[in-house]
């Protein structure tokens, strides 16, 4: 693992490098791995994790069910909830479901609401990695809400690559840098050779050139 200072810097050099803009640009890692068969579903990564600064920006989330569950979702301040009714529509209209699967980071749906959601958009939300978290009847959502609106997902698939936002251009270099930090010592858990299996690491800005972190 990069030290700490080393890492601070590097994210200052891209957020510093990166051409003016008029609007906020969102700060990413690419991660570049080797010596790993991802051919092979056990070595794939397919982790949420919680940033220590949150990703900067909105997360937007979603609620499939009715009831109790769509109650809280609403004062979560959940930015769309689907009922039945609406999950078998959907299914009916790609387009519009893929916009939505495109547009809402997570995805939460009452248990009892999975087998609709399997059969209507699970061509849509499977391929993304976003197929809905089940919730248990009684469970309270908005701790869980407010856990994914600071959690990044990483999902290789069969890819020896991956990119992570990891902050935003308005925040402290010591802010991303942390958040980076969480995201390599997660993704070194889990790697079967751990940091061995890291080839490099590259940090940028939205629009601007990538700077070496590894």
């Amino acid at each position: 693992m990069v030290e700490k200072p080393n890492l601070i810097q590097a994210v200052r050099s891209a957020v510093e490098r990166a051409p003016p803009r008029k609007f906020q640009e969102s700060v990413d890692i690419t991660v570049n791995l080797r010596n790993i068969d991802m051919t092979q579903p056990k070595n794939r990564i397919d982790e949420t994790i919680l940033l220590p600064n949150g990703p900067g920006g909105s997360v937007k989330i979603a609620v499939l069910g009715r009831g109790d569950i769509t109650t809280q979702a609403k004062n979560a301040g959940v930015e769309l909830i689907i009922g039945p009714e609406e999950i078998e529509r959907l299914g009916g209209e790609p387009r519009e479901a893929r916009k939505i699967a495109g547009e809402y980071r997570f995805f939460l749906a009452e248990t009892a609401m999975m087998p609709l959601v399997g059969r209507h958009l699970g061509v849509r939300l499977g391929p993304r990695g976003k197929m809905p978290m089940p919730i248990p009847p009684g469970t309270d959502i908005r701790p869980i809400v407010q856990r994914l609106r600071n959690s990044v997902k990483i999902r290789t698939r069969d890819k020896t690559v991956f990119h992570a936002k990891v902050g935003s251009t308005d925040m402290t270099p010591e802010q991303i840098a942390e958040n980076i930090d969480a995201v390599m010592k997660k993704v070194e858990l889990v790697l079967e050779g751990g940091a061995m299996n890291i080839r490099s690491v590259f940090v940028k800005t939205t629009m601007g050139p990538a700077v070496r972190v590894i």
